[in-house]
């Protein structure tokens, strides 16, 4: 009978003692015989304003202690249907921004060349980039993108092309992204000139703005959602800044208007079924936040994702 990593049981050993790792799982050295990978990446090098996402991986470690063993809706038990742990945090560089993305790339590729899918923890947005280079190698793959901004932008601060604004459109010019595949969801919010997001319309990612998303409601966004993605591998990245201030002050670039907590976690849900190769929750910035509360909603929005994942992984078996 095969035995999965379990996390530490807070009947037995209270939430506050211990070792804080992501769902209190095993910390372990690399990603060798894991199904999913637990990964941190504390890195905000691509931040334009309110730097601080760099402390994410750490805090929604914290929070996420108050993660239990099975989900309540569907019924997942994720850690007993999959091998899970925490591989502790892929090495950064805080003050050379080309050299940490080359280095997140490196970690990442190793998690990757284990066969594990990785859900990492940022860190801002840009993080994503360098995990797209290591998991579309051989070919672009799709995106379910939820957030409050596009990340389409060219270029910063002159001719500066890495942020946390502009990983998108880096990751269809590489070749990383099919953008025909690419669905951005809960877009919202002023933006800095006229027709900002034509370049991305042109490409044909599909944006739902969240005037759309109110309008047409969770179940029918998702459904355009498969749609748009099909059966094809997809990367999964969840912004929290997508979801509304009032629920998740702790971010870099906060935008009135977002998800509830509990549309998110709808949504999130509603993924069984895509093909998901890996995911992210990022833009946690914990000096930002109020009682921890964004890295709770970092941290639970870490647990929808694996739960899906999870499922993901004991269908193919």
């Amino acid at each position: 009978m095969t035995t999965f990593h379990q996390p530490v049981d807070a009947a037995k050993v209270p939430r506050f003692a211990g070792h804080s790792t992501f769902m209190r799982l095993p910390a372990v050295p690399t990603a060798e015989g894991l199904d999913i990978a637990l990964v941190g990446i504390p890195w905000d090098g691509g931040t334009t304003n309110r730097a601080g996402a760099r402390h994410g991986p750490r805090e929604v470690r914290n929070q996420s202690s108050l993660m239990r063993a099975a989900h309540h809706a569907s019924g997942i038990a994720p850690f007993s249907i999959a091998n899970i742990a925490d591989v502790g945090d892929l090495p950064v560089n805080p003050i050379n921004l080309l050299d940490g993305l080359n280095l997140i790339e490196t970690g990442m590729a190793q998690i990757v060349a284990s066969g594990a899918l990785p859900l990492s923890c940022g860190g801002d947005h840009l993080t994503t980039l360098p995990v797209l280079r290591a998991l579309a190698k051989s070919a672009p793959v799709g995106l379910i993108h939820f957030d409050a901004h596009s990340d389409t932008n060219d270029s910063y601060f002159g001719d500066n092309p890495f942020t946390h604004g502009t990983p998108f459109r880096r990751a269809i010019e590489e070749g990383l992204l099919d953008p025909h595949r690419i669905v951005q969801i809960g877009i919202r919010g002023s933006v800095y000139e006229p027709g900002e997001h034509d370049w991305a319309k042109a490409q044909g990612i599909r944006i739902i703005y969240m005037e759309e998303f109110v309008r047409r409601g969770v179940a029918e966004v998702m459904a355009e959602v498969h749609t748009i993605v099909g059966d094809t591998p997809t990367y999964v990245t969840f912004d929290v800044d997508s979801i509304d201030p009032s629920m998740a002050p702790g971010t870099g670039t906060p935008e009135i208007g977002g998800f509830t907590t509990r549309e998110a976690q709808e949504m999130v849900r509603l993924l069984s079924g895509v093909n998901i190769i890996g995911a992210d929750v990022v833009e946690v910035a914990p000096p930002f936040d109020l009682a921890g509360m964004t890295a709770l909603v970092g941290a639970t929005m870490m647990f929808e994702l694996l739960c899906v994942m999870a499922a993901l992984v004991d269908r193919r078996r």
